[in-house]
């Protein structure tokens, strides 16, 4: 019969989960003290009741650029305490429009707007009438590019300050787009007085020491041997550099060598795990996707199953796509959802941020084709990426 009981007192490996968690905020992380450095020297205006610049970082996924945030942050609101500053972070996958990250910032002043009806006049005037009263406010938010309508959140929090008498609002932007700006409209962009930080990925090195020192808390001792934690580093700074794809394939090969009734995580168990965690992987990324991407990529594929007609006439293979039928297919699907299809400027940035993401790749059509287009490939297998984005965008539909 099962019991939490009989469960909690079978023998483990781990000695704290938590710790390999690519959310874990440890007090020490290796290789981005001088990030955190920069980061705490931009935003340390505010704690003298002084307006700190804007504060952009760029990176790809699982350089450190939320962590350090994170880690400075709680810094920040140790040190202010006692003075008129705040920090908040926002993830814009989660809020993601200008009214809704409005929301989440000024409910931490007024409880009552958790509740609907309030407009974006009323939180605008409320932001303005908090930091008048002296309170240098720094708004960190994480995937910035996710926002909706990006150009109008950017315009409203800076030009907040020319009504702001006494203190002031910042931004901290954190992307993994190096080009997030070149999208925005030139008055959002002018308005922008900022400082720049990139994020590299880290090397094999860098990630077999963050490996170690996680996997000295995350385990019992002695759990790890050190070949699976260098073949774990080894296949990560192949693929990506992503320190969180490497805790994930770290961890992941411990809860298999668990299962498996063995003491020690070794080279075996991390090749077993690396093909769980890319799919465990595909499906979240997916499924945290923006609507919009949804779609496309959901033409994408859909497309790539059947098979491009207009590549078959230029003779292409039929994984090729040309860019205008896969924003024709595009067009179709949200048509079927009742939904209203973007422009093709911003269908250009869809498929760029499903590139970032490593979902598709896309190259310049070249000679031999009539007129100049892009054409696009599944990075993934099309038919497991359907049946995810089936469940996610037609499920209220079924």
């Amino acid at each position: 019969m099962a019991s939490f009981d009989r469960i909690l007192s079978q023998k483990s490996i781990f000695r704290n989960l938590s710790v390999l968690s690519p959310h874990y905020v440890p007090k020490e992380l290796p290789f981005r003290e001088q990030h955190i450095e920069e980061i705490m020297t931009v935003v340390s205006p505010a704690l003298k009741g002084q307006k700190p610049r804007n504060l952009f970082m760029y990176g790809k996924t699982g350089t450190g650029k939320t962590c350090c945030m994170k880690r400075v942050m709680e810094d920040f609101l140790e040190a202010g305490r006692e003075k008129k500053t705040s920090m908040h972070y926002v993830n814009c996958r989660i809020y993601n429009s200008r009214y809704r990250i409005m929301q989440k910032i000024m409910k931490n002043y007024v409880p009552e707007l958790e509740k609907s009806g309030f407009g974006l006049p009323f939180l605008y005037e409320k932001l303005v009438e908090i930091c008048s009263g002296g309170e240098q406010m720094v708004v960190i938010l994480d995937e910035i590019d996710m926002t909706k309508d990006l150009d109008e959140l950017v315009y409203t929090l800076t030009r907040a300050n020319d009504e702001i008498n006494g203190g002031g609002v910042s931004m901290v932007g954190i992307s993994n787009k190096l080009s997030f700006k070149d999208s925005l409209d030139p008055r959002s962009k002018s308005s922008l007085y900022e400082t720049e930080m990139i994020f590299q990925p880290y090397t094999a090195e860098q990630l077999q020491r963050i490996l170690e020192q996680r996997a000295e808390k995350g385990f019992e001792k002695e759990v790890v041997n050190s070949s699976a934690i260098n073949l774990t580093a080894a296949i990560t700074s192949q693929e990506s550099g992503d320190a969180r794809y490497a805790l994930k394939l770290l961890n992941k090969a411990g809860e298999i060598a668990q299962q498996n009734g063995k003491n020690k995580v070794t080279d075996e168990d991390v090749e077993t795990a690396r093909k769980k965690v890319e799919v465990d992987l595909t499906i979240e990324t997916v499924n945290t996707l923006p609507e919009m991407h949804q779609i496309v990529l959901y033409a994408i594929c859909d497309l790539s199953v059947s098979g491009s007609r207009y590549a078959r006439l230029q003779g292409f293979e039929n994984s090729m796509l040309f860019s205008g039928e896969v924003y024709e297919e595009y067009e179709k699907i949200c048509k079927n959802l009742r939904k209203r299809p973007r422009s093709s400027r911003w269908y250009k940035e869809y498929l760029n941020d499903l590139e970032v993401l490593g979902l598709i790749t896309t190259t310049p059509s070249g000679k031999g084709v009539r007129g100049q287009t892009t054409l696009v490939r599944m990075g993934q297998e099309p038919r497991c990426m359907l049946d995810i984005l089936k469940k996610s965008l037609f499920s209220e539909y079924s």
